[in-house]
């Protein structure tokens, strides 16, 4: 039994084709099937249902590939250890933002990032909390930034900044004319929301069981994206609450539409997340580095009120 031929099959388990995954790993379709048979010969066991379309895993399959995968991000720490003496900072990285901070913290840091780092190869997805906490678990991402506490015993989180909530109120709403609102002031029967999936949606439903005893689930109206959001709340359909780097960026008109909370000011915990196991920790660590050099002077708020992203 090798690392290669461990490698080989969480190549197939992952593409359920042996073509594809001969194709990631750089070899031909013979030489990975081969080396596969013989483990299966050695193991006298079949890893892979070949007679499915597409391939499917046995059921020992299935046991065999959590152990590989654990085998080998086990080998990879050999270098990862090599890379961490020599002050190595460099290679494939693989990284999750959700929705919410993708277009304004992305902007802030990537430029910056790739000047320091050149030899690091930045491989970034927008993927939702859930997929992201799936894809970290899995293996296929190394990082992510999410907003937290996620409360899961295998991921560990590093706080890279606290993000207030700021209220997107259009001319014509009850709550206009108020310079300074409070969470109280809060309805969840008018106010716009993301659609389901998101976890700031969850962060604002969140706010406002606080200090309300029921939640009606039966919103008026939800989407996909925080712009749609204020444009909807720009025709009179209801209020919004938006992340604070969001509205860095809103226009002067719009701009008379936001209004701030009286402190402690409601805000969500954004984080640098990672697999307890997680191998590139000096990668992690020149992100937290150059995130938390940017995001700095960007938000100013200093007495915030936490508001957890996920439902309890």
């Amino acid at each position: 039994m090798t690392i290669t031929q461990l490698y080989y099959v969480l190549a197939v388990a992952e593409n359920q084709n042996f073509t594809k995954a001969a194709e990631k790993c750089f070899v031909t379709q013979p030489t990975l099937s081969m080396q596969i048979q013989k483990l299966e010969d050695q193991l006298d066991i079949l890893i892979f249902d070949r007679s499915k379309k597409p391939i499917e895993l046995t059921e020992i399959g299935k046991k065999i590939v959590t152990q590989a995968r654990n085998i080998v991000n086990e080998s990879y720490r050999i270098q990862d250890i090599v890379d961490q003496q020599k002050g190595f900072i460099g290679g494939e990285f693989k990284l999750g933002i959700i929705p919410t901070v993708m277009p304004t913290l992305l902007p802030m840091f990537l430029k910056n990032f790739i000047k320091k780092h050149p030899k690091v190869k930045l491989k970034i997805e927008e993927l939702t909390t859930h997929e992201i906490i799936a894809r970290i678990k899995d293996g296929h991402l190394d990082a992510a930034i999410a907003a937290t506490p996620l409360e899961d015993e295998s991921i560990k989180e590093r706080v890279l900044y606290f993000e207030p909530f700021v209220s997107y109120i259009p001319v014509g709403h009850r709550l206009h004319v108020n310079k300074k609102i409070d969470v109280t002031d809060l309805d969840i029967d008018d106010m716009l929301l993301l659609e389901d999936g998101h976890c700031f949606r969850d962060g604002v439903i969140n706010l406002c069981k606080v200090f309300k005893n029921q939640i009606d689930d039966n919103f008026q109206l939800e989407s996909g994206s925080i712009e749609t959001l204020i444009k909807l709340s720009n025709e009179g359909l209801g209020m919004t609450l938006l992340p604070y780097l969001h509205t860095l960026e809103i226009n002067d008109k719009e701009k008379e539409n936001l209004h701030y909370f009286n402190e402690p000011t409601p805000a969500r915990e954004v984080s640098l997340i990672y697999h307890k196991s997680e191998l590139k920790m000096q990668i992690i660590e020149a992100l937290q580095d150059v995130i938390s050099g940017v995001i700095r002077g960007a938000i100013a708020f200093q007495n915030v009120k936490i508001v957890s992203p996920l439902p309890k």
